[in-house]
């Protein structure tokens, strides 16, 4: 800690290492904080959005004819949920630190499985989504409701992990799934339910993977 302490004071502060006139000395990171890479945050991202991406396809389903302002909506409503949920999430998450932090890689890796877990069951029990072309503010708000609940438990899953740049994960949650639900309903659209499967599968994946990082970390098995 006072090593730590004299490179902020008198060095030359380089990220992980920093240098002073007399030695060099390892920065030391803050106990149960941590910032996820943008590669990390990305994978998070777009196994998010995974979910919002599916129901747009199927919104393309439905609709004979698509323009810009229905690629809008769609990203609007479905982006601003899936962002806004995470850090509801991780509000509620960080007020219970203290009570259930010896545990909070297992609950990360819990919540994160668990919602995989059911994005890879719902791709493979071969049900097929309803289309509906509706796309009033009650139907478009049902939805990103219900897309947009397994992001509560991701933000609580993140606040348990110690993650500190939240609102940059935020940021890439809303953009990737704004951007990936105009595709989707554009995609619906075009060429069918081909890829709507496909998508919840490699967003299952994605978040039990991330999990398991998650996990593997805190015990330093990584």
């Amino acid at each position: 800690m006072n090593e730590t302490r004299g490179c902020a004071r008198n060095a030359y502060a380089t990220g992980l290492f920093c240098y002073s006139p007399k030695r060099y000395t390892r920065a030391r990171p803050q106990r149960g904080s941590q910032t996820m890479g943008l590669a990390e945050l990305v994978l998070l991202a777009v196994g998010l959005s995974m979910d919002a991406f599916a129901v747009s396809i199927c919104k393309g389903l439905g609709m004979k004819k698509i323009n810009l302002k229905v690629t809008v909506v769609l990203g609007l409503f479905f982006g601003s949920f899936q962002a806004g949920m995470p850090v509801i999430g991780w509000a509620l998450g960080s007020q219970f630190m203290g009570i259930i932090g010896p545990i909070d890689h297992w609950i990360a890796f819990a919540l994160l499985a668990i919602i995989g877990i059911n994005m890879l069951r719902e791709a493979l029990n071969g049900e097929e989504e309803t289309t509906d072309a509706d796309l009033s503010v009650k139907t478009m708000f049902l939805m990103a409701v219900a897309t947009s609940i397994d992001a509560l438990a991701v933000g609580i899953s993140l606040a348990m992990a110690g993650v500190s740049n939240i609102f940059l994960a935020v940021l890439l949650i809303g953009v990737t799934t704004f951007v990936l639900s105009a595709i989707g309903v554009r995609v619906g659209n075009v060429f069918g339910s081909r890829y709507e499967k496909k998508a919840e599968l490699m967003g299952g994946v994605i978040l039990i993977l991330l999990g398991v990082k998650i996990l593997l970390e805190h015990l330093g098995v990584i």
